[in-house]
């Protein structure tokens, strides 16, 4: 799904924004930490049992997922992927260490400034 250099962009960030939905419908973006294996992405943290993006997720697991960064301000250049996938909770070891982590499979995905 992904190019070779939009492999090495999402290997090398560290930071992303993932939205979810609640059961009443309510969106809720924040910014989390990631790991990706190349083909999927997994996102843990503090107190993961304990946040809305797990709640939301146990409840519809329809995700997004957004990385991006700012190159340069002069001139302006911005790089990024959004994806659109499905999530589960999946026993994993990864940046936070061993324990359940948000598993993203990607289904669609859109990028800019990347294979440029």
């Amino acid at each position: 799904m992904f190019s070779e250099k939009e492999k090495i962009f999402l290997k090398s960030q560290r930071l992303a924004r993932i939205a979810t939905v609640s059961k009443d419908l309510q969106p809720h973006v924040e910014p989390v930490g990631f790991d990706f294996d190349g083909e999927n992405f997994f996102v843990g943290g503090y107190r993961l049992k304990k946040t809305r993006r797990y709640r939301n997720v146990q409840g519809n697991p329809k995700v997004a997922l957004t990385i991006d960064d700012l190159v340069s301000v002069e001139p302006w250049v911005v790089r990024g992927v959004i994806i659109h996938g499905r999530a589960d909770l999946v026993a994993h070891e990864g940046y936070a260490g061993p324990g359940t982590y948000v598993r993203i499979k990607p289904e669609t995905k859109w990028s800019w400034g990347i294979d440029e």
